[in-house]
């Protein structure tokens, strides 16, 4: 990408997650001024502490909006700051399918998206599908090393969309020229949809080991979930994604990427094969 926004700073909140890293490596390649912002991060920002919103805000033309799971109410005051502050275009990351997920699921991502609807700034929602980085970075990330993904979802294929793909997009929409950009919903996904099964298959190839995928029940995992420590809340909402899944709703590939970015989504194999060269799926060594 280039840089369209030369005169405004980008602020990217959620900048050291899965995505927010990524659209700042992204917007300081392409020479925009970024602000790094999370609670631990380059500019301290936390959703619980106001105080911090400010100094965030300063001098920002352009948002990355991430919205909290827990604490959503503070997202319109948020917006309504930025906005006074002198934001004019806010970019906030969603879900494919979230208008179906249900009450258990996302309602961040909804407050983020009703929050920039309403701000009368320039806006656009990204709505992704799962991210490749969920096998290597964190959610199934140790359930692979452990020889056995399970999950209720069946067979049911789903698009997976690289972290960095959703990254460039959002990157793109903070920073094309006013003439070009459309307030919108910007569904992206990968190229081929795979099931879980299938996806496993992948993986455990590049990782050159055998890894297996199990299929289980809605209550079989929501009791695995609890007996692993999760509360009931987030096994519910877990529930709930893996329920929109089965619908099939969000099973086909979309143009997004290929539209917004004119070219073709990366691919799932060969992002396997860049994960596995990292050691993410090795087993883990057993101790003495």
């Amino acid at each position: 990408m280039q840089n369209t926004n030369p005169d405004g700073t980008v602020l990217v909140l959620g900048a050291t997650g899965k995505t927010g890293r990524r659209v700042v490596r992204t917007l300081r390649a392409a020479g925009v001024t970024v602000r790094a912002a999370s609670r631990s991060g380059e500019v301290r920002f936390d959703w619980t502490e106001p105080a911090t919103w400010d100094g965030a805000l300063a001098g920002a033309s352009a948002v990355y909006l991430i919205a909290p799971d827990e604490g959503y109410d503070a997202v319109p005051r948020f917006v309504d700051r930025a906005v006074a502050a002198g934001v004019r275009r806010f970019v906030a990351l969603s879900g494919r399918g979230i208008e179906h997920v249900g009450e258990d699921f996302g309602r961040g991502m909804i407050a983020a998206e009703e929050a920039v609807r309403a701000s009368g700034a320039e806006w656009a929602v990204v709505r992704p599908n799962n991210f490749f980085q969920n096998f290597d970075e964190d959610l199934w990330r140790q359930s692979l090393r452990d020889g056995r993904l399970a999950l209720p979802i069946g067979d049911v294929p789903e698009p997976f969309i690289d972290a960095g793909d959703v990254a460039e997009v959002a990157a793109t929409l903070l920073t094309r020229p006013a003439a070009e950009h459309a307030d919108g919903v910007y569904e992206i996904s990968g190229a081929r949809a795979l099931t879980f099964h299938e996806a496993v298959a992948v993986m455990a190839r590049a990782a050159g080991r055998e890894i297996e995928f199990v299929e289980l029940t809605p209550e079989e995992y929501h009791a695995g979930l609890l007996a692993a420590g999760f509360p009931e809340p987030a096994a519910k909402a877990l529930g709930a994604l893996f329920t929109l899944h089965r619908t099939g709703r969000t099973a086909t590939p979309v143009p997004g990427v290929q539209d917004l970015l004119g070219r073709e989504p990366s691919d799932f194999a060969a992002y396997a094969e860049r994960a596995a060269a990292t050691g993410a799926w090795e087993r883990d060594a057993v101790r003495p």
